[in-house]
């Protein structure tokens, strides 16, 4: 492991990043929210699902 090769390659990162605009970070907001809806009503189909079927195996 090349201690100072990483620490240029972390600075020319942050060297590059940018504070996003208000209109990227809404958009990004909005998209991080419907997947959280998303895998939440995925969730909740899959445990309406579960509370239906019978309890037992039957084995």
């Amino acid at each position: 492991m090349d201690v100072p090769y990483d620490l240029t390659s972390y600075v020319r990162v942050l060297k590059m990043a940018t504070t996003p605009t208000t209109e990227e970070f809404t958009q990004v907001a909005k998209i991080a929210g419907a997947g959280i809806l998303f895998v939440g009503f995925i969730g909740f189909i899959i445990g309406t699902i579960m509370m239906f079927l019978p309890a037992g195996g039957g084995l």
